[in-house]
Formats: structure tokens, C-alpha cells, sequence
């Protein structure tokens, strides 16, 4: 594994470049989910494609993690389909093959690169999440809409908590809380420099951001989701597929969850993620 930096949008990103040991049968971007950082589950994915024998990149989200940007915690999605870009970028300078592997919000943040970038050959997501949907309509998709206009009310100076301090606060917040919590903030996938807050700036941005909107510009270059079978998220990579032309494919993981296939599912994900790149890089 190598550390490496590339440029997005006048920003140093920070990147983990795992090299397979022959020639490589591809470039592969992997991108983060919201608040992670490289070293928790997409560092995991980028590790073992490359032992599948691709060439895989995992990166910091700028103003995130170790890369470059103020203020810390922003999440800007505009910003973040950019950072794909740039991966994309980076990696097409050694490999023209370049595919994406998206992982939750960077699902998301994928499909809207990819859909605009045909420098991106192929794009996969896992436990796709569009940000923008989550915060209106929550993960489950039956969130009350006025609850995004009583962030927008609160829009200040500051970030906002993401994840209790406590698993019996969790708990309360339901079973997506709670996997989110136990992922975040205990030894099953802590890390330091993941984000624990988020700015209250970042709330408007997300608010004008739609992942999909350029879904069906992906055609003809083919797509990949995958999702757990009792992720209460997957009601969007369902409509991504839908909005989605084609060459379409959807892989469902029996019995997982939403944040299960950042850790637990991962052999069998990377297995049909395998097969997928093989075949369209």
C-alpha cells in the first residue's frame, strides 16, 4: 500500500494505492461512506480487490479525514462527486481502465461522477445511499419532509452530532441508528479521523444535491448495486436501478443490512464486484 495525493479542486487529497502483485486487470476508485474515512471499510474493499488483481485507490473525502479543506467536517456533495472525479483522474494516468466501487453516500456521489465522467468505465455501489434522499426522507424513506426544514431553520455556525454518545441512546433511534453507532463508535470500525460531527453548513448543500439526476447518462456503460436484503436503505438502489438505462445489474445479499456490508459481507461483495470489473474493465 502506497500513500499517495492527487488534486481535486485545488484540494490535496490524501489516498491509500493498493497494487496488485502482477499486472493489473484495472483501476478501481473506491469511495467512502459519509463520515468514514479510508482506512475503515473502503481501505477494507480497496485491500482485497487488489488482491483480486486490480489496481484500487481509496481517498479521504476532502475536508475529511487526511485531506486538505476548511472547514473540517463539511460535507459537500458537489465537492465530493469531484473528489471521485479526480480519483478517476489520478488513476486513469496509469491505468486507462478505470472503474468505480461506491460505498453509501459515495454509492451516490458514484452514479452522479459517473454519470457525466466517461472516464469511468464501469460503476458498482455498495449499500448505495444518496445523501440528499436520506436527509429528507431518512433511511428508511418515510421521514417527514419538514424535518429537513427544521435543519434548514438551524442552519449556524458549528456542527451537529452524528452519532450518541451512548448504545442505549442509539437504540432508541431504531436498529439503523444503532449499526451506524456501533460501526462509528465502538472497536468494530472506530477511527480517530473519522468524522463525529458534521457542520451545519453542510445541510444546504445537501439539501440541493440529487445523486440521480444524471443516472441514466451511465448508459451505455454498465452498472452494478448491490444491497443488503435488510437494509432499510435499499429502497434507493432500487430506484437508482430503476432510473438507470442500461447495461443494468442488481445483486441482493441475503440477510445483511445496510452497514453489515461494510465488514461482515465483504468476501462475497468483493467476489461479485470481481466478476463485475473482470468483465467491463
Amino acid at each position: 500500500m502506497d500513500n499517495v495525493t492527487f488534486p481535486s479542486n485545488g484540494l490535496e487529497i490524501a489516498g491509500h494505492l493498493y497494487r496488485p502483485e502482477g499486472a493489473p486487470r484495472g483501476a478501481i476508485v473506491v469511495g467512502h461512506p459519509g463520515t468514514g474515512v479510508k482506512e475503515q471499510t473502503a481501505g477494507l474493499y480497496a485491500r482485497q480487490l487488489a488482491e483480486q488483481g486490480f489496481l484500487a485507490l481509496a481517498f479521504d473525502a476532502a475536508y475529511q479525514g487526511e485531506s486538505a479543506g476548511e472547514p473540517r467536517g463539511l460535507e459537500d456533495p458537489f465537492q465530493r462527486v469531484e473528489d471521485i472525479r479526480a480519483a478517476a483522474a489520478f488513476l486513469s494516468e496509469q491505468d486507462e481502465r478505470v472503474g468505480v466501487l461506491g460505498i453509501c453516500a459515495s454509492g451516490g456521489y458514484g452514479v452522479a461522477a459517473a454519470g457525466t465522467d466517461h472516464r469511468i468505465r464501469a460503476i458498482a455501489t455498495v449499500s448505495l445511499a444518496d445523501i440528499a434522499r436520506q436527509f429528507r426522507f431518512g433511511a428508511d424513506g418515510t421521514q417527514d419532509p419538514v424535518v429537513l426544514q427544521g435543519m434548514l431553520d438551524q442552519v449556524r455556525d458549528g456542527g451537529f452530532t452524528l452519532f450518541p454518545e451512548t448504545g442505549e441512546q442509539a437504540r432508541a433511534g431504531g436498529p439503523h441508528s444503532y449499526e451506524g453507532w456501533e460501526y462509528y463508535r465502538t472497536p468494530r470500525g472506530e477511527h480517530p479521523r473519522s468524522a463525529k460531527t458534521v457542520t451545519w453548513s453542510s445541510v444546504g448543500r445537501i439539501a440541493a444535491f440529487d445523486a440521480f439526476r444524471a443516472v441514466d447518462l451511465i448508459a451505455p456503460r454498465p452498472l452494478l448495486l448491490v444491497a443488503g436484503r435488510e437494509a432499510v436503505t435499499s429502497w434507493m438502489s432500487v430506484e437508482a436501478y430503476q432510473k438507470a438505462g442500461g447495461p443494468k445489474e442488481f445483486h441482493w445479499v441475503d440477510g445483511a443490512t445496510h452497514v453489515d456490508l461494510y465488514d461482515r459481507y465483504v468476501p462475497q461483495v468483493v467476489e461479485r464486484v470481481t466478476e463485475f470489473f473482470a468483465k467491463n474493465l
